[in-house]
């Protein structure tokens, strides 16, 4: 990261924590009355990007402590109700053969619809209702990667490309020994994502968590390039 500088109107707490698996850091803050925040960044990307089909997948076994719990069902990835599903559709491939082949599914099995989720929505309700957006398209990825004993996490980053321009989620699965990330929506590469932090699912990586009555009153982002 090059730089990054954060402003918010007063508040009465104010303090940073680790985020999950030490990637980025949570704001903690107590505010009552208005709130704002500002957040600006330059970052440089230097993640190559690579063709997901050819690596391979990691024996279970063999795989870091630390990605285990990313086998695992999670509040909107029910895993455990997918793996018929992966076995009947995708069961001549594996490792990252078989994510992109997930990949390509969703990106031309979902219609990408803003406004047809909320925040109750499974990968399961987008895999039958077959729309969503960003959000549900990384639910539903991750759920796949991990009906197939690949470890998945879901990812919030910053890119470019993003239509229209918000925060924007992901997948990232572990193969070849790493983290890559996969954007099921086919809006962002992974060599020009910026990531923020990454989760479970939506309900570690939310952009906001509040404790308490918030009202959103406006959000506003732009990710652009620079020479």
């Amino acid at each position: 990261m090059r730089s990054a500088e954060i402003w918010t109107s007063d508040v009465a707490h104010f303090s940073r924590i680790t985020a999950d698996d030490g990637i980025g850091e949570r704001i903690w803050i107590h505010a009552e009355g208005d709130f704002s925040c500002t957040y600006l960044a330059e970052i440089d990307v230097d993640r190559p990007a690579l063709d997901i089909s050819v690596l391979p997948q990691t024996p279970l076994h063999l795989l870091p402590g630390e990605t285990i719990k990313h086998l695992m069902p999670s509040r909107y990835c029910p895993s455990d109700q997918f793996q018929a599903f992966v076995e009947a559709e995708f069961g001549n491939l594996s490792g990252g053969a078989r994510i992109a082949a997930m990949r390509d599914w969703i990106e031309s099995a979902l219609s990408y619809v803003p406004g047809s989720s909320h925040t109750q929505t499974t990968a399961l309700d987008s895999f039958i209702q077959r729309q969503g957006v960003c959000r549900d398209f990384a639910h539903v990825l991750v759920t796949l990667s991990r009906a197939s004993s690949i470890p998945a996490r879901f990812a919030s980053v910053y890119a470019p490309d993003v239509t229209p321009q918000d925060f924007h989620a992901v997948a990232e699965v572990f193969l070849a020994g790493s983290w890559h990330l996969i954007d099921p929506t086919g809006m962002a590469d992974a060599n020009t994502m910026a990531r923020i932090g990454v989760g479970a699912d939506a309900s570690s990586v939310a952009f906001l968590t509040a404790f308490g009555s918030v009202d959103l009153i406006n959000q506003s982002v732009s990710v652009t390039r620079q020479a």
